[in-house]
């Protein structure tokens, strides 16, 4: 199954469900239309059992370019109130679908990751990063404050000194020095990105689903939530999990001495 819209493509396959930004002419620069689509379709894929991982990536030079402010973004009369709403609206809602997805997403960042492409890549499960490709938050560059949650992801994953040096600076990133700085979980020859993320994502369609929705629900509410709320968290998922089919399969399997046959239910 494939399709394309508005510049998006999407196909799934064995579980995985693929998604590709496929404007190169423009670096897959998002446009609003764009944007929402992207957010339509994770949300279709946390409700379809289908679906057990995602694969996000671009076509060309790009993965993306961040957002496209060539069609009046950046101009034009404003009230007050206009531009949060038009952040809380798209961007932000952006960035939330990927994190609130309730299967594991995994970026393979094909080429270029800037501003809000940079944000939608590192807000994913899992990235993969072509040698090639670089990180950028470039907003700095064009006057800008950081959105599209930046200044919320990037310390919580280098630390706030690290987050500061490339949000001032606006400096491009190399893959290598994204992994050692624990930007992405690999950096991988261009010629095998697409093998290497197509084979996590095999191996997470594989997995116990629901398990894997509840392990990242704990995961990013544990960035703000004290001892005793994570504790709770963790014990209300194992008591939901434990309900599950693949639970009872998983443990069946280890009792038995063989490889469980986990079906995402």
């Amino acid at each position: 199954m494939a399709t394309s819209d508005l510049c998006v493509r999407h196909s799934r396959e064995d579980g995985v469900r693929r998604i590709t930004l496929d404007r190169p002419e423009a670096l897959n620069a998002l446009t609003p239309g764009m944007r929402d689509r992207l957010v339509a379709l994770l949300d279709a894929a946390s409700a379809d059992p289908e679906t057990r991982a995602v694969v996000l990536t671009g076509t060309g030079r790009a993965f993306c370019a961040g957002a496209d402010l060539r069609g009046g973004a950046a101009g034009g009369e404003r009230r007050t109130g206009d531009v949060a709403r038009t952040l809380r609206l798209g961007a932000q809602r952006l960035i939330a679908a990927v994190l609130d997805c309730e299967k594991p997403v995994i970026a393979a960042v094909n080429g270029t990751a800037a501003g809000l492409g940079a944000h939608l890549a590192l807000a994913c499960d899992l990235v993969l990063a072509a040698e090639s490709a670089r990180f950028i938050a470039v907003f700095v560059r064009r006057g800008l404050v950081p959105d599209g949650g930046g200044a919320y992801l990037l310390p919580r994953l280098v630390g706030p000194h690290r987050a500061k040096e490339l949000m001032f600076l606006g400096d491009a990133l190399g893959a290598a020095d994204a992994e050692r700085m624990g930007l992405v979980n690999r950096a991988v020859p261009d010629a095998e990105l697409e093998d290497a993320a197509l084979g996590w994502a095999a191996r997470l369609a594989a997995g116990p689903t629901r398990a894997l929705a509840l392990t990242k629900q704990l995961v990013n509410a544990s960035w703000d939530s004290d001892r005793a709320g994570a504790f709770a968290a963790e014990a209300a998922a194992q008591e939901i999990n434990l309900t599950t089919e693949d639970a009872a399969e998983g443990l069946a399997a280890f009792v038995e001495r063989r490889n469980p046959e986990f079906r995402g239910r």
